[in-house]
């Protein structure tokens, strides 16, 4: 359940972070309200991560792992402003994340569904 909720609220921080990339081109508190975001998703990775672990499932454990270095290389291209990479891998980091959240809560109503 841990998991589920981690993956749940990385990939809401995500999406966030696509809203507010937005708002960096069009508002003037665009860039406050980006690294605000930023700081989201960075905890909302690293709780997946601590939840990964915590499941001691190899199968959540790398895709956290993948997820941190995504999100390490994302800021790192953010703070280079190396639009023409940041922002292609916050696109793949969302789909990433939306392709671990389907399969965890699947899981959870199948398992719910008496046979």
């Amino acid at each position: 359940m841990f998991t589920r909720i981690a993956i749940t609220l990385q990939t809401v921080a995500l999406l966030l972070q696509a809203v507010t990339a937005g708002l960096l081109l069009s508002s003037p508190n665009g860039r406050t309200m980006h690294s605000a975001s930023a700081i989201a998703v960075v905890v909302t990775v690293l709780l997946h991560l601590v939840a990964a672990l915590v499941a001691r499932r190899l199968s959540a454990i790398l895709p956290a792992v993948g997820m941190l270095v995504m999100t390490l290389a994302q800021m790192a291209l953010g703070m280079a402003h190396l639009k023409t990479l940041h922002v292609p891998l916050g696109v793949l980091m969302f789909g990433v994340s939306l392709l671990q959240l389907v399969p965890a809560w699947s899981d959870r109503r199948a398992a719910a569904v008496p046979a």
